[in-house]
């Protein structure tokens, strides 16, 4: 038996396996709301293809990455080329998600160490593909506001079809701003019980502020009366 307090080693892929329901319970009620989420997406680029997404929260624990991981393998198994760019360089989750390499990642190629195509890695899900964080840097929001961050969005919309950044809170730090204004849209994840409306309303602001197009909220952790659903989706306006 594992220690009181600890996580088994069970237990820590059960709990890998949850995060990524969509490849590995793909007839889950909950994964049905995720490619929901896709669809109304996909809607939402009626004048302008959204090839580049955004996700952040108010705080932390609240769903973002969890997320941003399943919305990127409803993509992939839609035959589409994706992705998912852990753009969170504090405290990154999409090598443990993955159960991927993070030696090599996002801050080498905005450093110029690696190229993109050393550093991106495949996954289990056919057609989506993950740039991890990398080597957590001393300087987040300076490389990510940098020249080489939109030379790098430019190759990478060249060659995948959509790509998902996964960032920091944008309550705590300004890295998630920086990016939303380089991004085609963005959401917010906000988790039911969890998050404060007036946090969520001040995070909506600073997107808007940063002139991202705030496509909406998803809304989780919160059982539906009579299904299984937790994951909604509702327009920002």
């Amino acid at each position: 038996m594992a220690r009181k307090g600890k996580e088994s080693k069970n237990d820590k892929v059960l709990t890998l396996k949850r995060r990524l329901l969509a490849h590995n319970s793909p007839k889950d009620p909950v994964v049905e709301q995720y490619r929901t989420i896709r669809t109304n997406i996909q809607f939402s680029g009626v004048d302008q293809d959204i090839k580049s997404l955004l996700l952040t929260s108010s705080g932390t624990a609240e769903g973002k990455s969890t997320t941003a991981s399943n919305l990127g393998a409803v993509y992939a198994q839609q035959g589409l080329k994706v992705l998912l760019v852990d753009a969170d360089l504090r405290k990154p989750t999409a090598h443990y998600t993955f159960r991927l390499e993070n030696h090599t990642g996002l801050t080498n190629v905005l450093t110029r160490q690696s190229n993109l195509g050393q550093a991106v890695q495949k996954t289990e899900v056919k057609g989506l593909y993950v740039l991890t964080s990398g080597p957590i840097p001393p300087n987040p929001s300076e490389l990510l506001a940098s020249h080489q961050m939109e030379e790098s969005l430019q190759e990478i919309k060249q060659e995948f079809d959509i790509v998902i950044f996964d960032t920091p809170p944008i309550l705590a730090v300004a890295d998630a701003q920086i990016l939303a204004n380089q991004v085609d849209a963005s959401i917010l994840v906000v988790s039911s019980g969890k998050t404060e409306k007036d946090r969520a309303l001040k995070a909506k602001e600073l997107l808007v502020h940063a002139k991202s197009k705030l496509l909406g909220a998803v809304l989780n952790n919160r059982k539906a009366d009579s299904s299984s659903y937790y994951y909604y989706y509702y327009g920002s306006n």
